[in-house]
């Protein structure tokens, strides 16, 4: 089974280059699934539903999240019946919506997806350790395919959610710091890692912000409205193969697709 996992998607750059790319990368190489960081989706910050669907149109079956997950007031009127977008596992309970899921690919394989919001230089929620591995106890239970994406400043926070999960899931991938790592690997266990998959959007840029906006507010400290850059877009992912008998991974690639607007 081959596995698309996307990095964050920026803004509008990010949308249309998954819109563009994921229909082809389909075929290209054979994808069974595809899931998606979305947490940055509408205007850089944020999930719409509007635009959750223009993903989910271009083939994309998952979208996960992380820390801005709830930066556009009406994902609280969706979040709880839209079962395809994850929110970050190990927020309080009784806060709306799903951080983990088993899914169905089209030929009927099931597969277990994990978001996660890690502590390190972000709010302090509940332990992303303890609450993923009673997670990934419960999928167990009905799949050994589990892909858990740990959103994360720290990278040793990544790393150690990734030991501590091998031999248990199929693939640790990495998000939130918009910088793809070269550190791609399949742990002694089985379980694919990586500690940033990438940003999805503009590489002239700043993490895929205006240059001249976060100069500004580095060089003033004053407060500066971020705008979502346009310029040398790439689409940047992992595409993983899994063994869906054994759910043990088998390869994992980095990507990195450049993408041309009309």
């Amino acid at each position: 089974m081959n596995i698309l996992f996307i990095g964050d998607i920026v803004g509008k750059p990010g949308r249309e280059a998954v819109k563009a790319l994921v229909p082809q990368l389909r075929k290209q190489y054979n994808l069974d699934f595809v899931i998606a960081n979305a947490e940055n989706l509408a205007g850089g910050s944020g999930i719409t539903l509007p635009l959750a669907q223009e993903l989910f149109d271009a083939s994309v079956d998952v979208l996960t999240s992380g820390d801005h997950i709830w930066k556009k007031k009406e994902i609280f009127e969706f979040i709880a019946a839209q079962t395809r977008i994850l929110r970050p596992i190990n927020f309080p309970s009784g806060v709306p919506g799903l951080g983990s899921r088993v899914f169905i690919t089209q030929t009927g394989i099931k597969i277990g997806v994990i978001c996660v919001l890690g502590r390190v230089f972000l709010d302090p929620l509940e332990c992303p350790f303890k609450t993923t591995i009673t997670a990934v106890e419960k999928l167990l239970e009905e799949t050994n395919n589990i892909i858990v994406d740990i959103h994360a400043e720290a990278t040793s926070e990544k790393v150690a959610l990734g030991w501590y999960l091998q031999g248990k899931v199929s693939a640790v991938v990495g998000t939130h710091t918009h910088i793809q790592t070269a550190d791609e690997r399949i742990l002694p266990a089985g379980t694919a890692y990586i500690t940033d998959v990438g940003m999805t959007g503009p590489y002239d840029s700043v993490i895929g912000r205006r240059i001249e906006d976060v100069l500004e507010r580095f060089l003033s400290g004053v407060p500066v409205r971020f705008e979502v850059a346009e310029d040398n877009i790439k689409l940047c992912a992992v595409i993983i193969r899994i063994n869906e008998r054994t759910g043990r991974a088998e390869d994992i690639q980095r990507l990195q697709v450049p993408f041309k607007q009309k």
